[in-house]
């Protein structure tokens, strides 16, 4: 009886993880005139692997700091223009209709250097049950 309330214990302490893993990067984001939008979150054919996939609205002059994810990283532009700060590369600046890939652990950063609002498309796989941000000083 007693290892069946440690496993329901267990799960519960899972489900809760898995809560604040999403809700964190969303609160961090509307703190900064950034809006995170989830779009889906898939198992993927490699064992323990899964493809999240998140729409980020920045407002004019706004910027998402340091942070780095346990997984790769594919982002495209989906309007205005973005400038992206990728540990050990030269700052670019991307526009609408570009891409970047940033490595697994790599520490990057995102601002919207105009007055238009800029969008992105961010596409994340990464280990599942683990948090997808995080967050550098």
């Amino acid at each position: 009886m007693e290892t069946k309330k440690q496993k329901t214990w267990v799960i519960i302490a899972i489900i809760i993880l898995g809560i604040i893993a999403f809700l964190i990067p969303n609160q961090i984001a509307a703190q900064t005139g950034i809006k995170r939008t989830d779009l889906q979150k898939q198992d993927l054919s490699v064992p323990g692997r899964e493809a999240v996939q998140a729409r980020i609205d920045f407002d004019g002059h706004s910027a998402f700091g340091k942070h780095s994810h346990p997984g790769e990283e594919v982002i495209y532009v989906l309007e205005g223009s973005l400038e992206y700060e990728v540990e050990g590369q030269a700052p670019v600046t991307l526009k609408a209709g570009e891409v970047l890939f940033i490595p697994a652990g790599v520490v990057h950063s995102a601002r919207n250097n105009s007055n238009a609002k800029a969008s992105e498309l961010a596409t994340y796989i990464v280990e599942k049950r683990k948090p997808i941000l995080v967050l550098k000083k």
